[in-house]
């Protein structure tokens, strides 16, 4: 068996650990990716709106007209600017100046980390602003920083001509933004370690998934050409679970296959050297210049021949029980059917044949697999029973009208309590004690087994030695649409039979076969007929003899 070569490709678990890594990661990405720019926007928006409010606040103050630290009026812009620097505290990474025309810049005595005033280039920048009419909100870059600046000039808010001064708050944007960065690589480091979690918790969830996978796999390595016994474990109700179980249904249809196809191997090779033997040793010791000699030795050989071909159609049929077309059901009428069977089975011996019962429903069987059961059933009794003796047919339908039943009856030689287990098996052949071996290769009744099997049913023998035996086909009753089931005929009012009859009673009383009887044996467990309503008896003496057919006859 070819095996698949390690390492040749990623195996499902890795393909799909790999899928569970990229879209947690895709989606860690993307969720990172856009907090960043939304609280992005979201600090520099902070920021201005903080500026803002410093610049309303200078506005209120300087409206006022008087200094709120020392409650004497503004003199100049310098004391407004000065004021404000005072009540103002710095955020973080915020720093505090004032500027004038022409003069030091006013700082703030207070501790403040950002200091604006060291910051030449800053300076330089927004000191032509202090002129102006109107508050300016501007980003600066610069050397040192990148910086967020309003500049608001006082003298535009005081009533003196003096000489002009601005109030300026800066932020520093990069230090802000290095602090929301900050963040976000801390996110990165629990991110990666949420897609390691992932990975871990995904590689023990995927093996779990794949396990009914990975078991069909092993346990197709050890299936060989002649193992077929092994199978998946099935647990749970899911997609899996479901390919095992087809798994184990074709390994099953697999090893039925096989199994039969091995039995006819082993069958044909035990069956048909015997005769070949018997054959080829015959012909070596003939005498070629005696007539007497080559006639019996040719009678001889024909004589294996037909047993052969028996054999072999036997065995034919055997092999193809398994098959689907095995069995072909059609609407059958099993009073008919049993008529018919009734009527060719009075060739085959001097015995006393009856109808015990008669059930006239149409289901839907095979007439021809069931004619050919029933023939070979008839064919066993004449073999064990002796001339004169009775041998019945019937049929009935069970009580709750869901099985129906067709047995036949003997009062010949019986199986033995301890031989009835195995006379369905083939090449298995009921022995009775000072008597000959009997004839035949002991395939008839494994071939009734298998039709009835086919037909979804069981047969079962009740059998007491040295009394007779009662074979039964316990079938399912699938009723043909449109079919009247009460259709039976009354055993109290007769009616026109098929056949002409002898009304005379049976030789022997029908032995009482009820459901699970002790005592039965059958391929599976099963039930015997129930005479009753619904059924007629019949008798017909035979008068004819014949020999034993080999048990494949068909209409």
């Amino acid at each position: 068996m070819r095996r698949r070569t390690r390492g040749a490709g990623l195996t499902v678990r890795t393909r799909m650990l790999a899928a569970f890594l990229g879209l947690s990661a895709l989606a860690l990405l993307l969720a990172g990716g856009a907090a960043w720019f939304l609280q992005r926007g979201q600090l520099d928006a902070r920021i201005d709106e903080s500026l803002t409010r410093s610049a309303n606040e200078l506005r209120r103050v300087a409206g006022s007209g008087v200094n709120p630290v020392t409650g004497e009026p503004f003199r100049s812009a310098d004391d407004v600017v000065v004021a404000s620097i005072q009540l103002t505290v710095p955020a973080h990474n915020e720093g505090v100046l004032g500027l004038r025309e022409g003069r030091a810049p006013l700082v703030s005595q207070q501790d403040v980390r950002l200091r604006l005033e060291e910051d030449a280039e800053l300076v330089a920048a927004l000191s032509p602003l202090v002129t102006g009419d109107h508050v300016v909100l501007r980003s600066v870059r610069t050397a040192t920083a990148d910086y967020r600046a309003l500049v608001a000039p006082v003298r535009a808010t005081v009533a003196d001509a003096g000489s002009p001064a601005a109030l300026v708050l800066a932020y520093d944007r990069s230090a802000e933004h290095a602090e929301f960065a900050q963040v976000f690589r801390t996110y990165a480091v629990v991110a990666l370690g949420a897609l390691v979690l992932i990975g871990v918790v995904g590689w023990v969830v995927a093996g779990r998934l794949l396990l009914p996978i990975r078991t069909l796999s092993r346990t197709a390595q050890r299936i060989g050409e002649t193992d077929l016994s092994a199978r998946i474990p099935v647990t749970g109700n899911d997609d899996l679970s479901d390919l095992s179980r087809t798994v184990n249904g074709m390994l099953d249809r697999l090893e039925g296959a096989f199994d039969s196809q091995r039995r006819l191997i082993d069958d044909v090779g035990h069956e048909l050297r015997t005769p070949l033997t018997v054959v080829r040793g015959h012909l070596e010791l003939m005498d070629p210049h005696d007539p007497t000699d080559t006639t019996e030795t040719r009678d001889l050989a024909l004589d294996e021949l037909d047993r052969m071909n028996r054999l072999v159609d036997d065995l034919v049929t055997l092999a193809t029980a398994g098959r689907p077309d095995f069995v072909r059901p059609l609407d059958t009428d099993l009073g008919r059917l049993l008529d018919d069977v009734h009527d060719k089975v009075r060739t085959l011996g001097d015995r006393r044949w009856l109808v015990d019962a008669r059930a006239d429903v149409v289901v839907r069987a095979d007439a021809q697999r069931l004619t050919q059961a029933l023939l070979q059933l008839a064919a066993n009794a004449v073999k064990f029973s002796a001339p004169g003796s009775a041998v019945a047919l019937g049929s009935a339908v069970s009580d709750d009208g869901a099985r129906v039943r067709v047995w036949v009856r003997d009062e010949g030689v019986g199986i033995a309590p301890e031989q009835q287990d195995r006379v369905f098996e083939r090449f298995a052949q009921a022995t009775t004690p000072g008597a000959a071996h009997p004839e035949g290769a002991g395939l008839g009744l494994a071939i009734v087994a298998a039709i009835a099997d086919g037909h979804g049913g069981r047969v079962h023998v009740d059998s007491t030695p040295g009394v007779g035996s009662t074979f039964t086909l316990d079938l399912p009753l699938v009723p043909v649409p449109g079919a009247d089931p009460t259709t039976a005929v009354d055993a109290a009012t007769p009616s026109g039979a098929t056949a002409p009859t002898a009304p005379t009673a049976p030789s022997a009383a029908t032995p009482e076969l009820p459901p699970d009887a002790p005592g039965a044996h059958s391929t599976s467990a099963g039930a015997g007929p129930e005479n009753g309503d619904g059924a007629r008896t019949r008798t017909e003496t035979g008068t004819e003899t014949g020999t034993d057919p080999d048990g494949r006859t068909t209409r």
